[in-house]
């Protein structure tokens, strides 16, 4: 008899032999045990990545679906694109429907106290004055009669000033701006800005904080260091601004990864995602957000944030 034919007929009397004494749930274990079948098992975990939307991102889904495709063949694993804010981002990490995510550092602070997640790598940018830290600053209209330099004389000017703030939420628009008028001693904390300035307003955006300024319905803005130029403003309306007080050190966005994910994916994960950096990949990550590259870094990333907030008198 054919070689094959008996190992099959084999393989058939040893699973049919006990069919009358067992249930169809043990046959079912059975045959998976003596054939060796184990579909959940050997099929890759799929690795979510979250894709935060961020101001001035386009076609953010489709550049966010190229990576993970690199990525993917990179692990030999699927990796899925998902794009949320990152409220949302920080929520799937906690439930653990997301293993990755791209985060501002105060959100990744949030991920660290709700998940567990810790920060690996921070983006870098050709217009960050640190590389992966950048810098907070107060501007004014290149007239006004406040005078520019660093200090609490500098910033005890905007007493009675309208200030128009980018949001309650933004570090450099907001946070680090107020943790230093704290340091400074001219506030005791994010409560009583109405008690130091004259208006307080949020303009909701990098752009529409300075066109408060332009247009003379603030006198001064919190922003970051890079928002002077395009995409946010054009370069006649930059010309018309200058830099009142300046705040160095505000870390950069970056990447969590949640605990869960072995040190040994984790460890593969990093490398891949520094192969990004390299010339041939590169266009596939400065497409998502126009940073150039990715540095390693860890959770002392994201310290300026944490003592900024405390300082407000916020929470991450």
């Amino acid at each position: 008899m054919n070689q094959h034919l008996k190992f099959g007929i084999g393989i058939g009397a040893t699973i049919l032999a006990g069919v009358a004494t067992m249930n169809s749930r043990s046959i079912g274990e059975s045959i998976a045990t003596n054939l060796r079948l184990a579909p959940a098992q050997a099929q890759a975990q799929t690795l979510k990545i979250v894709f935060p939307t961020r101001s001035g991102t386009t076609d953010l889904e489709a550049k966010a679906k190229a990576v993970t495709a690199f990525l993917s063949k990179e692990l030999q694993q699927p990796v899925e694109a998902v794009i949320a804010d990152e409220t949302a981002a920080v929520e799937a990490l906690r439930a653990n429907r997301a293993d990755v995510a791209f985060l501002s550092s105060r959100s990744a602070l949030k991920a660290r106290e709700l998940a567990n997640a810790s920060l690996y790598l921070a983006e870098v940018r050709s217009n960050y004055s640190g590389g992966h830290t950048y810098k907070s600053i107060f501007v004014v209209s290149k007239n006004s009669p406040l005078k520019s330099g660093q200090g609490e004389a500098t910033l005890s000017q905007l007493k009675g000033k309208r200030i128009s703030f980018t949001s309650p939420t933004s570090g450099s628009g907001f946070i680090f701006p107020v943790a230093e008028l704290v340091q400074q001693k001219l506030i005791p904390n994010r409560d009583r800005l109405n008690g130091f300035f004259g208006q307080v307003t949020y303009g909701g955006s990098y752009d529409k904080a300075l066109q408060a300024v332009l247009r003379n319905q603030a006198d001064v803005a919190a922003v970051s260091e890079y928002t002077l130029g395009a995409p946010y403003i054009t370069a006649a309306e930059a010309s018309n601004l200058r830099v009142l007080y300046s705040i160095s050190g505000v870390p950069a966005h970056g990447i969590v990864i949640d605990d869960d994910v072995s040190v040994s994916d984790r460890n593969k994960l990093i490398a891949a995602m520094m192969k990004l950096n390299e010339p041939a990949n590169n266009r596939l990550f400065t497409a998502l957000y126009n940073s150039t590259k990715l540095v390693k870094v860890n959770n002392s990333h994201l310290k300026p944030t944490q003592v900024a907030l405390e300082q407000a008198g916020m929470k991450p």
